[in-house]
């Protein structure tokens, strides 16, 4: 049986026609609000990866947030370029951060990302993410990445279907000691963010 895609066919991250616009929960942080990090060893924005990216994520006007992060040399693919692995891991940390302005839990479904230009080591890329539809539990979303600020050349960008869960898909698959310590975080946001991101 054949897989290859039959030409015209909607894609996977085509949102269906019955798709609604994306709702910001009333709840969620205002506008060039800093959303920190969802857990501290996540390697796209976690304070406790000596490696990680460290991404920055604000929250952005609507279903929207920017982002920023420094490619440093242990980011690097070929001799001062930014691993391509990197670049979509910090479209997809951008992305998944969409999901705390819907106040929702949800993992990466798929991701498609385009490589438009290299990402020189010591780059800031300047990220912005936006929910584009809603059906059901499938949030669509897109993203774009840009160096030499928020409005430079596109470097990177990405389309993604992210899946909402409940936590116990974490709580059923991640590694307890992990779990626990994540559960155990006395303060609540940071609970619940721990949860936010990744299949």
């Amino acid at each position: 049986m054949s897989t290859a895609k039959t030409p015209g066919a909607p894609s996977a991250l085509t949102p269906p026609p019955d798709a609604i616009p994306p709702v910001r929960h009333p709840d969620a942080p205002a506008p060039g609000e800093p959303l920190g990090a969802h857990y501290g060893l996540c390697f796209g924005c976690g304070e406790g990866q000596p490696h990680g990216l460290h991404l920055e994520a604000r929250a952005g006007e609507g279903v929207s947030v920017t982002a920023e992060f420094t490619v440093r040399a242990a980011h690097q693919g070929a001799p001062g370029l930014a691993h391509g692995g990197v670049l979509a891991t910090a479209l997809d940390e951008t992305l998944g951060s969409l999901n705390w302005l819907l106040r929702v839990i949800a993992v990466t479904g798929r991701l498609e990302t385009d490589f438009v230009r290299p990402v020189p080591v010591d780059t800031v890329l300047h990220l912005r993410a936006e929910v584009t539809a809603v059906a059901g539990r499938k949030i669509y979303s897109t993203a774009v990445g840009r160096i030499g600020g928020p409005d430079g050349p596109v470097a990177v960008r990405a389309s993604a279907l992210f899946i909402e869960v409940k936590v116990d898909h974490f709580i059923d698959n991640g590694r307890p000691e992990e779990i626990e310590a994540a559960m155990a975080d006395p303060d609540q946001i940071r609970r619940v963010r721990a949860f936010e991101v990744n299949p």
